[in-house]
């Protein structure tokens, strides 16, 4: 992915008209998926959806005036900073969802549209960003309407921000640390099994594998947004977090070999795997509202081929 820094005004502009079509089929996903229940708010949207419509044209004229006719395909996720956004489709909505995915949208479209203003040094781009930006801040407004309480709205705006800059960075680093450090960990463990010293040495294989991984995560954490357009929080904080959560998972694991009993440390570990993987899925089904189905299913997986992995590794 490319830092946001390095695109140039034509760039600016060719991922300006992306993110506005998206925007746009995101405002008539929620109107299709609210008219029945919400008519009134899925006429809201449907006319925001229009608005976007016109941003992109007005983009899209301006691109033609400055650069000609073709258009180079830059989308979100080829740019560092944005968040991730699931579709509508297939999924009960309220309007407390929709008001949560709008806010989270417009917030980041609005943030975009300031900071490429401040890198424009072309005037009819500058003014047409900067134009962008305070109407994509009335639609922040959009969503402030939705039918919601205050201390609603306040807490979960809370929530929001809590799982942006501290859960997901977090359950990123957890996933990581105990599942990435399964493979090296039980490789060890099985191959030195009939080594006197052999649960030491699967101790100090799990503790470089931890927190070398820890360091890892961290700074790839840090360095993958610096929270400028997505609202993420300090990248250091960030990575100090991500890191950290890396390194526990996978230190939860190495410590039982300090177990002495090839035995004992096996079955101590894999009561301590099995914790793992649950508060992995619990955490996903608590703050990213995965199905437990789902969680389970995917954590437990994940989990085991990385198990069964290092035990035939290390059996070889």
């Amino acid at each position: 992915m490319r830092p946001f820094r390095s695109l140039s005004e034509q760039e600016i502009l060719a991922l300006a008209i992306t993110l506005e079509e998206e925007d746009a089929r995101i405002y008539g996903d929620l109107a299709a998926a609210l008219r029945a229940k919400h008519p009134e708010l899925a006429a809201k949207f449907h006319e925001v959806q229009q608005e976007e419509d016109g941003h992109r044209h007005r983009l899209i004229n301006l691109y033609r005036q400055k650069f000609g006719d073709h258009i180079p395909l830059i989308r979100r996720h080829d740019i560092k900073g944005f968040v991730q956004r699931e579709g509508v489709h297939g999924k009960p909505l309220t309007p407390e969802d929709a008001r949560d995915r709008v806010e989270t949208m417009e917030m980041e479209t609005r943030r975009f549209y300031e900071a490429a203003a401040g890198r424009a040094t072309d005037a009819s781009i500058r003014q047409l960003l900067g134009d962008l930006a305070q109407e994509e801040r009335k639609h922040e407004r959009t969503a402030e309407e939705i039918p919601i309480g205050d201390e609603e709205h306040e807490a979960e705006a809370r929530r929001r921000l809590f799982v942006l800059q501290v859960i997901q960075p977090g359950l990123a680093g957890l996933m990581d640390g105990s599942v990435s450090t399964l493979a090296p960990l039980f490789a060890a463990a099985f191959a030195t099994r009939k080594d006197p010293n052999g649960t030491w040495e699967t101790f100090l294989v799990g503790m470089a594998a931890s927190l070398g991984a820890g360091i890892s995560m961290g700074f790839a954490e840090a360095l993958s947004d610096d929270g400028s357009l997505t609202g993420r929080g300090r990248p250091l904080v960030r990575g100090f977090v991500c890191g950290l959560m890396t390194a526990l998972g996978g230190l939860g694991h190495t410590l039982p070999f300090l177990i002495p009993d090839f035995l004992t440390a096996m079955s101590v570990a894999i009561v301590v795997v099995m914790v793992e993987l649950g508060v992995i899925a619990w955490i996903r089904r608590r703050f990213m509202d995965t199905p437990w189905p789902s969680a389970v299913f995917q954590v437990v997986l994940g989990g085991l081929l990385v198990f069964l992995a290092g035990v035939l590794i290390g059996s070889s």
